[in-house]
């Protein structure tokens, strides 16, 4: 009696197995529609975008049926599709975990569940949304493409369902047993380095497809994906929906072995989720577990200047470091320009000149200063009383961002002149990008007095600005690069008249630098003077949420 009473109690308090699946699924469909309801403009790119998505995935799937039977390794197609849609699925979570709610299981470590109904109704509600129809429709299509006869169709029924499940499984798993890194500083920081090699891997992928199937209008030639594509088929989420293929062809040990093999990894995947889960739920985050630390040493913060440029000048520093958001808008620039510049020398046309967009891009490093700030800004607000204290608190913010912006223009053009060998173009292309990252300053703090904008509460890197200021972003990002174009003509114009006429580069080398730091110092000036009028306004903004 006594020991039933006892395990009575336990469990008061616990919802049944049943009642946390329909919660969890319910709470899945609750969140996207939800998210749909903020705006009617968010509503209808959700609406399009899946929909275009959708198409462009059954487009695909189309295109690899049609393969098949009319061109040699069309199966091979198939299989390089789902070793992408695999790669994606177990990276992705890396670097969008902070932007999907639902895929954070520390959000439920305080609830009475037991990790069992946890699990399955974290798998069901992770199979609502456009991805795992999508990933259907292109798995199924990759099933297609090698297919032929009865037993393939008897082995994609099987075979496809399973790869699905997989791919779902896989990135759940690899979210929960990394969540508390994830949704750490530190986690995004990841995310945000994790996102630029993802844009490098990807244009590598491009550039090797070119050299693969060649260009457009060439003759399709699938022959070099069989050494890569046999050795990705015995990958089980691949294999599962490589067995039509395999089971068309009358190996049929063979066929049962890649079902087999995916369905043993579908239970290690589920073994690792639910493990996941006991220990997020049962084990205190190390982080509340740390002693607290005495206060750091200023150590290279004693160069910065004295007086209010210093401490604004640290500030926007730490921002730029521990910031997630900073620090992605930060190498975010870098990134496209090195990007833009491996394309050039790999596709053929190199230039120097290149790097008028490391100028331009850290340049408008200055937009928005105060929305990062948020409701701190205060403290800001509150100590500026003259028109010296807006300038020095403008001035401290520019050199934070001159800082790091020239050191890395002087790198890249170093490294820009060794692989294209124009030496001689370096001064100019160092003046025309000094002169935009002036102008870019101007501007940028310019517009964060004139055109703020709020910034999200919740830190994700992967948002600029809060709902209802799209617009202001807009002017903000767009206006600014006109901007930055414009203010900068006088020396691009004449650049492009010394190109033209074979007259003298090298003067850019000294006027360059001149002319974006009295752009700079005019821009900040004025700048200046409307922050101290418009201070009340951008507190608003700062703290609207």
């Amino acid at each position: 009696m006594t020991t039933t009473a006892t395990a009575s109690a336990r469990t008061a308090g616990v919802p049944d197995g049943g009642t946390v699946v329909r919660a969890l699924v319910a709470l899945k469909l609750r969140l996207l529609r939800n998210g749909l309801r903020r705006s009617p403009g968010r509503t209808a790119v959700y609406v399009v975008g899946g929909v275009v998505g959708l198409a462009f995935a059954a487009g695909i799937a189309l295109a690899l049926a049609l393969l098949n039977g009319r061109f040699a390794g069309s199966g091979d197609a198939g299989v390089m599709l789902l070793g992408v849609l695999t790669l994606g699925w177990a990276a992705l979570p890396l670097f969008l975990f902070s932007s999907d709610e639902s895929a954070d299981p520390t959000r439920l470590t305080m609830l009475p569940l037991r990790p069992g109904p946890l699990l399955r109704g974290s798998l069901l509600a992770a199979l609502i949304g456009p991805g795992p129809v999508v990933s259907l429709v292109l798995v199924t299509g990759a099933a297609l493409s090698g297919a032929d006869g009865a037993a393939s169709a008897a082995a994609a029924v099987v075979g496809v369902p399973l790869a699905v499940f997989c791919l779902v499984t896989l990135s759940r798993a690899v979210a929960a047993g990394n969540a508390r890194m994830l949704s750490s500083r530190r986690g995004k920081d990841f995310a945000i380095f994790g996102g630029l090699l993802f844009a490098l891997l990807a244009q590598a992928a491009n550039v090797g497809s070119q050299s693969v199937f060649g260009r457009p209008g060439q003759h399709l030639d699938l022959s070099p994906l069989a050494p890569i594509a046999s050795v990705l088929r015995w990958i089980p989420p691949i294999g599962a929906a490589d067995a039509a293929r395999t089971a068309g062809e009358g190996r049929y040990g063979l066929a049962l072995l890649q079902l087999a093999s995916a369905g043993a990894l579908l239970a290690l995947l589920l073994h690792w989720w639910r493990a996941s889960l006991q220990e997020l739920m049962v084990t205190a985050d190390s982080s509340t577990l740390e002693v607290a630390r005495g206060v750091r040493g200023t150590g290279g913060w004693r160069l910065l200047p004295d007086g209010r440029v210093g401490a604004a000048m640290q500030r926007h520093l730490r921002y730029a470091w521990r910031e997630p958001r900073a620090k992605a808008a930060v190498f975010t620039s870098i990134g496209m320009t090195v990007v833009i510049c491996l394309l050039s020398v790999v596709q053929g046309w190199p230039s120097v000149y290149l790097l008028a967009m490391t100028g331009m891009f850290l340049g408008l490093q200055m937009l928005n200063l105060f929305g990062m700030d948020g409701s701190a800004f205060w403290m800001v607000a509150a100590t500026l009383l003259t028109p010296a204290d807006a300038r020095d608190e403008l001035r401290g913010r520019a050199y934070a961002v001159l800082s790091y912006a020239v050191p890395v223009t002087l790198v890249l053009g170093l490294l820009l002149a060794s692989v294209t060998g124009d030496w001689a173009g370096l001064p100019s292309a160092v003046g025309l990008a000094l002169a935009l990252l002036g102008c870019g300053v101007a501007l940028g703090a310019t517009l964060s007095v004139l055109a703020p904008y709020t910034m999200p509460a919740d830190g994700n890197p992967m948002r600029n600005a809060a709902p209802g200021q799209g617009g202001l972003l807009l002017v903000n990002q767009f206006g600014s690069m006109v901007g930055v174009a414009v203010l900068a003509l006088p020396v691009g114009g004449y650049l492009a008249w010394a190109l033209l006429s074979d007259g003298p580069t090298w003067p850019l080398l000294p006027l360059g630098p001149l002319y974006g730091a009295l752009v700079a110092v005019l821009g900040v000036r004025f700048a200046a003077r409307r922050l101290l009028e418009r201070a009340p306004e951008i507190l608003a903004k700062a703290v609207e949420r």
